[in-house]
């Protein structure tokens, strides 16, 4: 029986997309948001390039850069676990792949359209059922579609997506099924996603057969790395809950202290205490008395 290991993973997805360019090109037109009469046909890899690392996730992040016949340039990075950077630094990575199309003196009419796929590996927007999420620059306000769509950003939630149905065979399902249900535990495979054969080839790349003692021992540092980083930023926002929650009394607290000494100044005002004893007693500035005085 064959042993399987995780297509998200690090070493997997570089083996599987990094090094076969027409699965990558099955995957990309399954899932882009592409015009319907221009599919990517033919597929060149990019050189990586140095995008900044994410503090909290410095080795979790698996990527693949290319462009097609039309020269149009796609960045692909596959996340483990959710952080808010993690948009800015696929922006940042769309960015330079879009900048850099151009020599100097190039004429901007040959820039093309550049897309940036973000595929996240747990649910980051709790708040909306949605699992895809595109982003375009588009005229605020506009009903006209007045959109420009040269630089183009995709989210996919990966734990969200719905299946209907075990026979639902839409491209775009079955490769994010085969990025949701392949790992260690599978013990078969669907033969909806092996009746696809670049789906299949994918599988078949995803065997652990497949894969040197190097790159096995390479593969288990990264999920050790992915455990490390979730339980960081578990512990960061415990802390944060803490620290906001000792703030937040501290606060009551100096709050509470201030409108009993607003209280007591009040009552004094009324007995007619001058100002000079208000001020020794309560530690009350004469402007907030003065404040305290313009609200009775």
């Amino acid at each position: 029986m064959s042993r399987y290991l995780d297509p998200k993973a690090d070493v997997v997805f570089k083996k599987i997309f990094g090094d076969h360019p027409h699965l990558l090109m099955s995957f990309l037109n399954a899932v882009l948001p592409l015009p319907a009469d221009s599919p990517i046909v033919e597929l060149t890899y990019l050189p990586s390039e140095q995008v900044p690392a994410i503090p909290e996730f410095k080795r979790t992040i698996a990527d693949a850069r290319c462009k097609d016949a039309k020269g149009r340039a796609f960045v692909v990075e596959m996340q483990m676990n959710w952080t808010d950077s993690f948009k800015r630094r696929l922006l940042f990575g769309a960015s330079q792949a879009f900048v850099k199309q151009l020599d100097k003196g190039k004429d901007y009419v040959l820039l093309q359209p550049v897309y940036g796929l973000g595929l996240v590996a747990e649910i980051y927007d709790r708040l909306s059922p949605d699992w895809y999420h595109h982003y375009q620059l588009v005229k605020k306000g506009s009903h006209d579609g007045d959109i420009i769509d040269h630089l183009q950003l995709i989210f996919i939630e990966l734990p969200k997506f719905p299946v209907h149905s075990a026979e639902e065979k839409t491209l775009r399902l079955l490769w994010l099924r085969f990025l949701r249900e392949i790992d260690e535990k599978t013990k078969t495979v669907s033969h909806e996603l092996l009746e696809v054969p670049e789906i299949a080839e994918a599988v078949e790349l995803a065997e652990e057969s497949a894969y040197t003692q190097a790159e096995l021992a390479f593969y288990e540092s990264y999920w050790d790395q992915v455990r490390r980083e979730k339980t960081l930023m578990s512990e960061k926002y415990t802390k944060g809950l803490e620290v906001g929650k000792a703030e937040g009394l501290a606060e009551g607290k100096a709050r509470g202290k201030a409108e009993g000494k607003a209280e007591v100044a009040k009552r004094m005002l009324k007995r007619g205490v001058s100002l000079e004893v208000i001020v020794e007693d309560t530690g009350l500035t004469y402007q907030e008395l003065e404040q305290i005085k313009n609200m009775r």
